[in-house]
């Protein structure tokens, strides 16, 4: 999902609906850029150092198996799989080569370019996203090992998904917070063997209360990373800054040195088992991330 304060709209927000669901994401990265959009960044720095801490429990032989919700062409996967930056697919989606071939070329064109960058030990990433066009060319490119366009706000798990993701050590989430709501997480763990860690960037103007309290129920205990918060993009123009301040500034949010400078924050919340929680801090487990992820 390219932005979660793009849907639920209100006076004063910029939306970037028309570059969700299309058959290629040259226009989510040509649209986006222009803003300077990070959160896939962040969320794969955050998302490694947990597989990370969460891998070294696991048979080396096993796959590490996460699921990226509101996946749309699958940006998370491919930083978490392959050898490559954000700013390498901005280049790239935005080069006068790519803009010069049908969306199917480019995506045969991606998955050699994908193929021949693929980390050692790299996790399997399964896509769930309600945006058809953007899940099929995620998994047609080689992004997603296996993509899935369901609605999870008003339908549970198909068949065909719950076997997908049975086995699921993290399910992360980068721009969706505000769009899904608890339905979906709650859906999704329902379908899920054991206790996967959940991993979000929110908004810092939406609530993940409800969230973390349908995780509660599922053995899962949330904290939210409360020494750093994380830039998600520049605001469109000064109609939207205003607004989202406003906003802000309504919850008690104090804006100083984050939004007021021009872009919108996310703060990250995990959610684990109790345990997991009380043997390792967050900003412990987070520490060698924190200092370049801001």
């Amino acid at each position: 999902m390219p932005d979660n304060d793009t849907h639920h709209q209100k006076s004063g927000k910029a939306s970037f609906d028309d570059i969700y669901d299309m058959e290629d994401p040259r226009a989510y990265f040509t649209e986006l850029g222009a803003f300077d959009y990070k959160a896939p960044e962040h969320g794969s720095r955050l998302f490694s150092c947990l597989i990370e801490a969460k891998g070294k429990a696991r048979d080396a032989d096993d796959p590490f198996n996460i699921v990226d919700v509101c996946c749309s062409y699958g940006i998370n996967a491919a930083l978490l799989k392959y050898d490559i930056t954000l700013d390498d697919l901005y280049d790239r989606y935005r080069s006068e080569e790519a803009a010069r071939v049908s969306s199917n070329e480019l995506a045969v064109s991606d998955k050699a370019f994908y193929a021949a960058r693929k980390k050692d030990d790299h996790p399997r990433v399964v896509g769930v996203d309600f945006a058809e066009n953007a899940v099929a060319y995620g998994a047609r490119a080689g992004l997603l090992d296996a993509g899935f366009a369901e609605n999870l706000e008003d339908e549970p798990a198909s068949d065909a998904l719950e076997r997908a993701i049975r086995r699921t050590d993290l399910l992360t989430v980068t721009g969706g917070i505000g769009y899904i709501s608890e339905k979906t997480f709650d859906h999704l763990l329902g379908s899920m063997e054991g206790a996967p860690w959940v991993a979000s960037l929110a908004l810092r103007w939406v609530s993940y209360d409800d969230i973390a309290e349908t995780l509660s129920k599922h053995g899962l205990a949330t904290e939210k990373l409360d020494t750093h918060t994380f830039i998600q993009r520049r605001f469109a123009d000064t109609e939207e800054h205003e607004y989202v301040i406003g906003e802000l500034e309504k919850m008690g949010v104090d804006t100083e040195g984050k939004e007021s400078e021009g872009s919108y924050h996310a703060n990250f919340y995990l959610s684990r088992p109790v345990e997991d929680a009380a043997r390792t801090p967050i900003e412990e487990l987070l520490a060698p991330v924190l200092e370049t992820s801001r």
